[in-house]
């Protein structure tokens, strides 16, 4: 059954999480390639002061990318809230996605982020306020609770759901245990019982097996991946394919991969520019030679030093074709 949000109905039940300092453009438009349903954009305050940063101009950068273009805002007022909806929705959002899901202390201290589940007044104030400041589905992140002993999930979904919210995507922790310990499903399947719009479930998802699991014990519509895709795009179409057919699909072969891979960093170069674009890609080169074969500690050390998009890209493809 397709998942719906507002007009669009998505093609799979895989979603891309929203990450800061990985969702970017060029990440979106490699997993939605791999068969992501649904990418999403890294957390963006849309303010002002801050719309002449690089860290906005980046973050708002959508050419090229088919729709539902979704952008998640983040801030801790109703108020701020509506407005960087109205302004995400002039930068191109089809769709809306609010933040309350991040456990980042910079984020929660300015009562942000998953913060803002410790006050189930404040968030239907905000949920009503944005969903009725624009024209376009908005969708909700979340966790499951501020803590273990508060996992208050199921009546912020019901509250979710009444504010007019279109989705829901449950991260299996609290604010309180950040990403350590294991995500947790049982709290996500109490959500999809409490509503009846599509539940998304996240949190160490890693598998097409487990993928699947989780769909069958908590009866979500989808699930999205995060960390799992980093340096592994591939694992997007692996679980696309085995939730579809119930059958694995294909490894890609070597060759592909290193193709994915390269093409990847070429094109955070071309998006950033000489500098960050360097700085910025070699997260993703250590990502990714993490999953090859063999982790060439050396090919790493020698990446790790380079400070030109060039060199960086010529090392990367050396690197790879020795491992072939």
């Amino acid at each position: 059954m397709a998942i719906q949000i507002g007009p669009y109905a998505l093609t799979s039940q895989v979603l891309l999480a929203p990450m800061a300092g990985t969702s970017d453009r060029p990440f979106r438009m490699l997993c939605k390639a791999q068969g992501a349903a649904l990418t999403t954009s890294e957390m963006v305050v849309i303010q002002t002061h801050l719309l002449k940063t690089n860290k906005s101009k980046y973050r708002l950068d959508f050419k090229g990318e088919s729709a539902p273009i979704s952008i998640q805002i983040a801030g801790s007022g109703a108020d701020e809230l509506a407005i960087s909806a109205q302004k995400a929705v002039e930068f191109g959002a089809d769709i809306i996605d609010i933040n309350m899901g991040c456990p980042a202390k910079k984020v929660c201290n300015k009562a942000a982020g998953s913060a803002l589940m410790q006050d189930e007044i404040l968030v239907k104030d905000i949920l009503n306020t944005v969903v009725n400041s624009v024209d376009v589905p908005v969708t909700l992140k979340m966790r499951t609770g501020w803590n273990r002993a508060n996992k208050n999930a199921p009546i912020i979904a019901q509250i979710a759901q009444d504010a007019g919210i279109q989705m829901l995507s449950v991260h299996g922790r609290t604010k309180a245990d950040k990403y350590n310990g294991e995500a947790e499903y049982a709290t996500i399947a109490e959500v999809v019982t409490q509503v009846s719009i599509p539940v998304i479930a996240n949190g160490d998802i890693t598998s097409a097996e487990k993928a699947k699991r989780v769909l069958s014990d908590t009866g979500v519509s989808g699930i999205m991946l995060g960390r799992a895709t980093q340096g592994n795009p591939w694992i997007i179409a692996e679980i696309d394919h085995y939730l579809k057919t119930n059958e694995y699909a294909k490894t890609p072969s070597f060759e592909l991969k290193k193709q994915t891979a390269l093409n990847h960093i070429q094109q955070i170069h071309e998006f950033y520019g000489e500098g960050l674009g360097v700085r910025i890609a070699r997260k993703h080169i250590l990502w990714y030679l993490q999953h090859f074969e063999n982790k060439p500690q050396t090919c790493w050390t020698k990446i790790s030093k380079i400070n030109t998009s060039e060199q960086q890209y010529q090392q990367f493809k050396n690197c790879l074709n020795e491992l072939d």
